[in-house]
């Protein structure tokens, strides 16, 4: 035990050595963000093909504003795209004019958003233990810098934010937004407090300045933090709509309710000054694309894409009352199990101690609120997608390393922080997390259902040994989680789960994203480079049995979506009969489909085949007298 302990010792005094220099800590900080930043959303960002379906919607509709100077009306494939507002394709179609239009540009946006939440995360936890620390009169620099970094690498390194944060749609987006508002309103919330007795001293001295503009500035406008919280929330409502203004707005609401400062904070926040600076940022565009698209904008984004997806099921996303709980367990893995005793170490439902404690101690019960509130809200909504609780991430990883917080003690203590049986529940469902997920990858060839995209995914991904690598790596993780929990080594279980996720991420799921790519989304991508090559003008292009937007965006042209084999021949026959027509059309669809439609050999030439895709040329001249088989 004492050889333990040693340790320990060391290891914390060569923390405290570097904390207690400044300079050198904040460099290792920045070092430190710009790893996970690069590991998690910058290393191969944009080696992967575009992923359908919704991914190549976003990134065409920023091409066609970069192409055609039109940034008010979203367009995808000829037709108006009313799902989204415009700032996701005026960040990509910036990225475009700056790196080119490519993968990489269509994602930057999302990663970026994803390094901003990261970085002020870990400034808002630092400035709050530090806070925290000289209230109580203690110094322990090492705890403030560690939490930090581990409530930044949660964030960085987790499921739900790893798939949003590499992938080119508005939803990391909107969650940096949103997030980075709440956390700019909880430092204005904290640090106004801190700081009112110096505004006092600064109004005072106002009254006896010949200048009176020095002291209107002071009573006008809200602090830095507020502002920048009423900028992000501009940024959010560009970004996705009213829900950009509602989270936040629910989140904030219920938090100065529960400690009773509704009215207080709000004198403090200027909420007219910030209702006009979010107006005045937020509604030319919406007032621009109304202006020019009228109800139809109107009936399709407010009314289908808000409306209707909070009351009704809409595209069939639907889920049971349980569904969010699902979506945290596994998107927020495998720090997951470690929410409940994060909670309950907060005992948020004992109001009265909150209200004795400093604003800059109510970290934890604002990341409480937040994380119930984008939860419970996105419960009552009728539609369901694991993306809508995404903003709720930061939140959860900033309660869990508050709870791991407890276990960096000073290094002049003699021994850490014994966790109760609570904790230790937890821990011991880390290691069945970790031992259940082994067992489900050695056998996720028989899990995995057929994809006619990538026929041969599941034996190639079987022979490619990343099967056999993953499962090992995760038994791994459980053993070591267990030796961790019998030897009474606290601190190092966070260390094992940050260590083991980035090596499966790593070692495991990135080569499985390429293999997946090179099976489901390169033939795609090859065929469209073919398709760009061959296509004549005024020619055609038919894809039959499925629907890809990919194509669209890296081929460049119009396609004809049409999902029934009989409808496209019904389709087909009728282009023949047109007197003013091109002599052929080309036709893309999958090698089973192209078989149900049973065209005779000479009415078409075969230009490439690709995966389980085929490209053809049909002639109209051949097909003039071909009665189409509908049977």
């Amino acid at each position: 035990m004492r050889m333990k302990l040693s340790n320990f010792h060391t290891v914390d005094q060569w923390f405290n050595k570097i904390a207690k220099r400044p300079a050198l800590a904040v460099t290792l900080s920045v070092l430190w963000l710009m790893l996970i930043g690069w590991i998690g959303y910058g290393w191969n960002l944009g080696s992967v093909g575009l992923i359908d379906e919704t991914e190549p919607l976003f990134a065409e509709a920023s091409r066609q504003m970069f192409v055609t100077g039109d940034w008010i009306t979203p367009f995808f494939n000829g037709a108006t795209r009313f799902d989204k507002p415009a700032l996701i394709y005026w960040c990509q179609a910036i990225a475009y004019a700056i790196i080119g239009v490519n993968e990489w540009a269509v994602r930057l946006p999302s990663a970026i958003a994803a390094i901003a939440v990261i970085s002020l995360a870990f400034y808002t936890v630092y400035w709050h233990l530090a806070k925290q620390d000289t209230a109580e009169q203690v110094d322990r620099p090492t705890r403030r810098y560690l939490t930090a970094a581990i409530a930044s690498a949660m964030i960085a390194l987790n499921p739900e934010m790893i798939v949003w944060g590499r992938t080119g749609v508005s939803d990391m987006l909107l969650t940096g937004c949103i997030a980075s508002s709440l956390l700019c309103f909880f430092l204005g919330y904290a640090k106004n407090k801190q700081g009112s007795r110096e505004q006092g001293a600064e109004e005072k001295i106002s009254l006896l300045s010949p200048n009176p503009s020095v002291s209107a500035s002071h009573s006008l406008l809200p602090n830095k933090w507020y502002l920048a919280c009423y900028v992000l929330i501009a940024g959010a409502i560009l970004t996705k709509g009213p829900v950009g203004i509602v989270l936040p707005g629910l989140v904030i609401l219920a938090f100065l309710l529960y400690l009773g400062k509704l009215r207080e904070v709000l004198r403090e926040m200027r909420p007219l000054i910030g209702l006009l600076v979010i107006f005045a940022l937020s509604a030319p565009w919406y007032v621009l694309v109304i202006w020019r698209n009228g109800w139809n904008y109107i009936n399709s984004f407010f009314g289908y894409h808000n409306i209707e997806r909070f009351t009704e099921v809409v595209n069939g996303h639907q889920g049971p009352w349980y569904f969010y709980f699902l979506v945290v367990l596994l998107g927020f893995a495998p720090y997951s199990v470690y929410l409940p005793v994060a909670f309950a170490r907060l005992k948020f439902w004992q109001r009265s101690q909150w209200l004795v404690q400093e604003r800059s101690q109510q970290l934890g019960l604002f990341a409480c609120i937040w994380f119930f509130g984008v939860f419970g809200f996105f419960t009552i909504a009728v539609t369901k997608l694991p993306s809508y609780v995404l903003p709720l991430m930061p939140a959860a990883a900033i309660l869990v390393a508050l709870l791991w917080s407890d276990y960096f003690p000073a290094p002049s203590a003699s021994i850490s922080r014994s966790p109760d049986n609570f904790f230790r529940v937890s821990g011991w469902a880390n290691v069945g997390f970790f031992a259940v997920l082994s067992a489900a990858i050695f056998h996720i060839t028989q899990l995995l259902g057929n994809d006619q995209a990538a026929p041969n995914f599941r034996q190639n991904l079987q022979n490619s040994g990343l099967v056999q690598l993953g499962g090992a790596i995760c038994l791994l993780i459980a053993v070591s989680l267990a030796f961790l929990l019998l030897t009474r080594r606290w601190r190092g279980i966070i260390a094992g789960n940050l260590l083991g996720f980035t090596a499966f991420l790593i070692v495991v799921l990135m080569p499985a994203m390429f293999l997946m790519d090179q099976e489901r989304q390169l033939p795609l991508k090859e065929l469209a480079a073919v398709v760009a090559q061959v296509k004549q003008p005024n020619e055609e292009l038919l894809m039959v049995g499925f629907k890809k937007p990919s194509v669209v965006f890296y081929s460049h042209k119009q396609v004809n979506f049409i999902k029934l084999t009989t409808d496209a021949l019904v389709y087909i026959q009728n282009q023949t009969n047109i007197p003013v027509k091109p002599s052929s059309l080309l036709v893309l669809a999958e090698h089973r489909n192209l078989v149900k439609m049973d065209l005779p050999p000479d009415n078409y030439v075969n230009l490439a085949s690709k995966g389980a895709y085929q490209l053809i040329r049909i002639s109209f001249k051949k097909m003039k007298n071909q009665k189409p088989n509908i049977s």
